[in-house]
């Protein structure tokens, strides 16, 4: 018999990988009936939990669409009271900028037991995990963790004082980070160390000073990160195992970086450290004065065995700015070296006038048609910026394409009425559940560059559609500088694809530079409209994924 009464543990999952699971949190894991997780633990954690858990993303990441705090604290307190054990899965430590403290408050108003779990925090195990100690005794008997995600709000005099620095959430904020602590008395030559996905197989690190960081990182992708600014930043050198500091040779000016099969790439004559490499030989080419880098995802060298499905492929992966980790995850998974290329921005619409007035009179519209996850996130997100929540959608029914854009729907605790059988739009009218004539269906959508099928063929069928911008999606300005030097020194072996629109974009962002030939190169796209796209601006599509997702495309590639 359930219990009336279920309880809320709120469990550290650590700085990121399964390896730094506390036993007590994998206890609690295994015996979870709901799992209300962050955007930046492992996903093999979503593995450690039974078959039939319920599993909700409520993951906040800067500069994305994410979950509202209110309806964390709602969703943790109603599954609470219908008895059941709910784990909700933190990265790092709940109680280190993990915003406990408001749903423990929520949990008490509404009489529910809990738990807190802790975890490692990111803040310590990154510095550790790059050969970096906190403390010293000579060089900082004391060390402050702090945010950078308001850098009005933080005491910088007090800060600039303090031996050794940690900063969480600052990979966007690095230049302000620097700019305040010069200001603030800290010498422009400063030993700074920037940790991204620490303790996994995409770790990197880059390492300058305050005076060359800037500069040095111009253009890469710093989050998710942990910043280290103090002179233990010069410990790395000689606290990392042997392997790591093998390597060949950088050239003049510290150059060093991509070492395809390079532990660290080597040292730098006049500048800093070569390129940080993960399998053993030479780096590459890096920037000057300081640790060179590159943002692609490679196995460690013992992670995987040579005969790993993808192993020995570099693959160039395409998609949304923010979008591509979980993919480029498994990709990695497989043996693969996988290089992101965000060839879409999403963002806010030009004007929210006609998805506002829709929301107003939400009402008289028979049926919500959703055909993305983004259209999801800035529908409700919309929704609950005009005072409103999903009780509006009373009297609604929602039909959504494809199974992702039905779990994001599921992650606000709603059901769609209909999903159709393949994971395309063309095949939604087709098999909608009634018959259309008459029907006023709401479509909020990509303001421009959507296809148009969708509207004529529910026209054609009787119903009355109204399309509204919900989100844009735009070009990115420039390429991402690894993946740029990926493709003009000819290490690329495939290129996926996972929208028309990033093929456009793709083309667009490449065509300034005469020296990218994809000749040899391997063209994979998730689906039918994605390969006309194809064969139209690149010429060909080699691999077409029989089922029409990221997870479809990956056994397709692997195939």
């Amino acid at each position: 018999m359930m219990n009336t009464t279920g309880k809320v543990y709120l469990v550290g999952a650590g700085p990121g990988s399964i390896d730094y699971l506390t036993v007590r949190a994998l206890q609690l894991l295994s015996q979870a009936e709901v799992l209300i997780y962050d955007a930046l633990v492992d996903p093999q954690l979503l593995e450690l939990v039974p078959s039939n858990c319920l599993k909700l993303d409520v993951g906040k990441r800067g500069g994305q669409s994410s979950t509202p705090q209110a309806e964390i604290d709602r969703l943790l307190v109603e599954y609470c009271q219908t008895g059941q054990q709910i784990v909700r899965l933190k990265s790092g430590d709940p109680f280190i900028f993990g915003r406990a403290a408001a749903e423990i408050e929520a949990l008490v108003t509404a009489g529910c037991p809990f738990e807190v779990i802790p975890g490692i925090s990111s803040a310590l195990a990154a510095p550790t995990l790059a050969g970096i100690p906190l403390t010293d005794p000579v060089m900082s008997r004391c060390f402050a963790i702090t945010t950078a995600h308001e850098p009005e709000l933080v005491n910088w005099e007090g800060l600039a004082s303090i031996g050794t620095l940690v900063f969480l959430m600052g990979g966007q904020q690095l230049s302000e980070i620097v700019k305040q602590l010069v200001r603030h008395g800290r010498s422009p030559h400063t030993p700074i160390a920037i940790v991204r996905w620490a303790g996994t197989a995409k770790q990197q690190v880059w390492t300058a000073t305050l005076e060359t960081v800037v500069a040095q990182t111009d253009g890469l992708n710093l989050s998710p990160a942990a910043i280290v600014v103090g002179e233990v930043v010069g410990w790395r050198e000689y606290l990392q195992p042997q392997e790591k500091r093998q390597g060949g040779q950088g050239g003049q000016g510290g150059q060093g970086g991509q070492g395809r099969q390079g532990g660290q790439g080597g040292q730098g004559r006049q500048g800093g450290q070569g390129g940080q490499g993960r399998q053993g030989g030479q780096g590459g080419q890096g920037r000057q004065g300081g640790q060179g880098s590159y943002s692609s995802h490679q196995p460690l060298a013992t992670s995987h065995s040579p005969h790993a499905p993808l192993s020995n492929k570099t693959i160039l992966v395409t998609r949304s700015l923010g979008q591509s980790s979980q993919f480029c995850d498994r990709l990695v998974e497989m043996g693969a070296t996988a290089i992101e290329m965000p060839a879409l921005e999403i963002g806010a619409p030009s004007s929210w006038m006609g998805l506002d007035n829709a929301i107003a009179q939400l009402s008289d519209f028979d049926w919500l048609v959703l055909t993305s996850t983004n259209g999801v996130d800035y529908f409700f997100e919309r929704l609950l910026a005009k005072g409103k929540d999903t009780r509006a959608l009373a009297g609604v029914k929602i039909a959504v394409v494809g199974q992702k854009t039905a779990q994001s729907l599921q992650q606000r605790y709603l059901q769609p009425d209909f999903i159709p059988p393949d994971f395309v739009a063309d095949s939604l009218v087709e098999n909608f559940p009634e018959s259309l004539a008459g029907k006023k269906v709401l479509f909020p959508r990509v303001e421009t560059g959507g296809r148009e099928v969708l509207v004529k063929q529910f026209t054609a069928k009787g119903a009355d559609v109204l399309e509204v911008a919900a989100y844009e999606s735009r070009c990115p300005q420039s390429i991402a500088p690894e993946a740029l030097e990926a493709l003009q020194s000819h290490k690329v072996d495939i290129i996926t694809f996972a929208s028309s629109k990033t093929v456009r974009n793709f083309c667009q962002l490449i065509a300034p530079y005469n020296n990218i030939n994809l000749d040899g190169i391997c063209i994979a796209s998730i689906g039918p409209q994605t390969s006309k796209d194809c064969i139209s601006l690149l010429g060909r599509v080699d691999i077409e994924a029989e089922e029409y997702t990221l997870d479809g495309l990956l056994q397709a590639i692997i195939s």
